[in-house]
């Protein structure tokens, strides 16, 4: 879990003192850390009781080809680049802008797996 309160610092790099302590509401769920293997999704909920789906692990991507216009159901094989992370390479973590390769070739990741339940990509090569 993460606080997501406000700084202990001023922006002017003072330190704050706060009038209350933490609250239930200012706490932040974990990543989800999606990564390559056999489907699993958990639903969260969510403020005003709505629901976010997680995707834990997947198998398969929905990727589009821009030039065609046509979308598959292909399946992942690894991650190959990832600018959020350089670590999550390693460990095969599934985020938004991870370059992957599938059976059809390289593609980006557009979507949010952590948020959307979905993995949508679009071909780079």
């Amino acid at each position: 879990m993460q606080w997501h309160g406000r700084s202990v610092r001023k922006e002017t790099g003072g330190r704050l003192t706060h009038a209350r302590g933490k609250r239930k509401a200012e706490i932040g769920n974990a990543s989800a850390d999606s990564h390559i293997g056999e489907d699993r999704r958990r639903i969260m909920r969510t403020m005003g009781g709505n629901h976010k789906v997680r995707v834990l692990r997947a198998q398969y991507a929905n990727v589009s080809d821009p030039k065609t216009g046509v979308t598959k159901k292909v399946g992942m094989e690894t991650v190959e680049q990832n600018t959020a992370n350089p670590n999550f390479v390693r460990r095969n973590l599934l985020t938004k802008g991870a370059i992957i390769k599938t059976e059809i070739g390289r593609a980006r990741i557009v979507s949010r797996p952590g948020q959307d339940g979905v993995i949508n990509a679009v071909l780079v090569e």
